[in-house]
């Protein structure tokens, strides 16, 4: 595909992108995790996917399915080791535009809020929209729904931002084997600089749009729990443009789930990305979907479907690779490996592939403060509360923005945990498909467990106590399926093969120790390649 062809490819016409904070929201629909009706977005119908003649495999030295963090970090580490690589995206480009309309909002939702799905993937109820290659997919699995993004970018275009580093001693639970100290001392702080990590500043933090966030810090630390602003991969310095009045208002409204369109997240096609592709050593294909995997002589062969953004195939192809680099994400690398299994394209995967799943503790809460705390409740900020001492299990609790215009003297918290990592993928030969379970018990322990130190903040503050949960069946920090030490060994080569490896969130079983994943997993992707590319000798 060419550069032109490319860039026309990725362009979406954007018909009605501003941001209506008049809408009503029923409080006592939003306090049951539900937004107002939102009216659909058409697409520009005009757009044309001209798809030219194209060889029907590809040889390529170095292969990368996905360009999430771990995509990205692997791209970037193999053209600075001077290996020509191709990089296969599913989704689109979503370079942020001028007019600051790039992404769909959570209260005007359209196509590209979802992944080929005619309706909204959240928050609920869902909404009618054309059939897109939007930002973020949503998978109804077996007893949970996940959500991971898609396009270039992947899951750092639609997370929060917030960047946590795990309790070491939580995090040597999971992986006693992994050196704690070069995480903390090498991988940590390359993903910072590389993401401009950093905490909110105290000015912005003062805003009274970031009120909830003060109330949360001052009840937790009321209640005697340890209580903390988390770094972010935000730039602050665009924040604050947006509370002057010069950039679109994204991150001071609570937009972030379908991206951010003032361009402040730091999501890893602006930074990781960039620099491989800037490298000259690195080709990113979008709308690409890989099928199949399967052993190719000394090295892969990866078979794909190029589709337009309405989901309908153009084109098939195969790439043959000598190094091939799963990030696909712990959902679809884990569907891609166990596919591969069970068909027999990849016999020599053991019995650990598609094992060892969990949602990182994910529930929903909804807490009482008593006090007013913003109708729209500003992102880009985590405020944590860490339990380690809770009764059933520790926990770590972060208030996640409030998007919907609606008053009600209350906070959001995710709460997070250590489950029992008992998910697990089965493979279905008439349908050629896997699908995820989930056993209803998983996630119950690391629920009670958070819902217990609401309520000990609560009481410690004179609110009202009881049960808070608006969603426990979900998650939006999807972990395992290739662990480390079980289908991998403890940096991320598959066992039973050479050159086949994994750099995402599939690693991780089910958590990494009562803490938001993502900076641990892109420290850990960086462990990986910094290894791989010296031991394998890769060049």
């Amino acid at each position: 595909m060419s550069e032109n062809t490319k860039s026309n490819n990725n362009q979406v016409s954007n018909t009605n992108s501003g941001q209506d904070t008049s809408v009503k929201v029923n409080r006592r629909e939003f306090l049951f995790g539900l937004s107002a009706s939102a009216g659909t977005l058409l697409l520009d119908k005009k757009i044309h996917f001209f798809i030219p003649p194209q060889q029907q495999t590809e040889t390529v030295k170095a292969l990368v399915i996905g360009t999430g963090f771990g995509g990205a970090i692997a791209a970037l580490r193999l053209a600075r080791a001077g290996v020509k690589t191709v990089v296969l995206e599913r989704g689109i480009r979503w370079p942020i535009t001028k007019a600051g309309d790039t992404f769909a909002t959570t209260m005007k939702p359209d196509g590209r809020s979802a992944w080929l799905n005619p309706m909204t993937v959240t928050p609920a109820p869902p909404a009618q929209i054309p059939v897109f290659t939007g930002v973020l997919e949503g998978s109804d699995e077996d007893g949970i729904r996940v959500l991971a993004g898609a396009g270039v970018g992947g899951g750092s275009l639609v997370y929060n931002g917030i960047m946590i580093e795990p309790p070491q001693a939580l995090f040597n639970n999971i992986f006693p084997q992994i050196d704690y100290q070069e995480l903390t001392k090498m991988h940590f702080p390359t993903v910072r600089r590389m993401l401009n990590i950093s905490k909110i500043p105290d000015d912005i933090l003062a805003d009274s749009r970031y009120t909830h966030a003060r109330v949360e810090l001052q009840q937790s630390m009321k209640a005697g729990f340890t209580s903390l602003i988390a770094d972010s991969g935000i730039d602050w310095k665009i924040v604050r443009k947006e509370i002057k009045g010069k950039r679109v208002p994204s991150v001071i409204i609570g937009e972030g789930i379908y991206g951010n369109n003032s361009g402040a997240k730091n999501s890893v096609d602006r930074n990781y990305l960039a620099a491989a592709e800037a490298s000259g050593m690195v080709d990113v294909r979008t709308l690409h979907v890989v099928t199949d995997i399967s052993e190719a002589g000394q090295g892969y062969m990866v078979n794909v479907n190029i589709i337009d953004t309405s989901g309908k195939i153009l084109n098939q192809k195969t790439f043959i690779c000598q190094y091939l680099f799963l990030a696909a994400g712990s959902l679809n690398t884990s569907k891609l490996l166990v596919k591969a299994r069970e068909k027999k394209t990849l016999p020599s995967l053991n019995d650990q592939v598609g094992l060892h799943w969990g949602n990182n503790g994910d529930g929903l809460f909804v807490r009482p403060t008593g006090q007013n705390t913003g109708a729209i409740q500003a992102g880009g900020i985590g405020t944590v509360t860490l339990d380690n001492s809770n009764s059933i299990t520790p926990v770590g609790i972060v208030q996640v923005q409030k998007p919907f215009p609606d008053e009600c003297q209350c906070v959001f918290n995710l709460g997070t945990g250590i489950p029992n990592p008992k998910g697990f993928f089965v493979y279905n030969p008439s349908t050629d498909s896997v699908k995820l379970t989930l056993p209803q018990e998983v996630n119950s322990v690391v629920q009670s467990a958070v819902s217990t130190t609401i309520n000990a903040i609560n009481q410690k503050n004179g609110l009202p106590t009881g049960p808070q949960m608006i969603d426990g069946r979900f998650t939006i920090h999807p972990l395992g399926g290739a662990v480390l030490g079980k289908a991998c060994d403890m940096v991320g080569r598959l066992i039973g093969y050479k050159g086949l490896y994994v750099v995402d969130s599939s690693l991780i079983p089910g958590s990494v120790g009562a803490a938001t994943p993502a900076l641990t997993i892109a420290a850990l992707a960086e462990r990986a390649m910094s290894r791989i590319i010296a031991e394998d000798k890769i060049k």
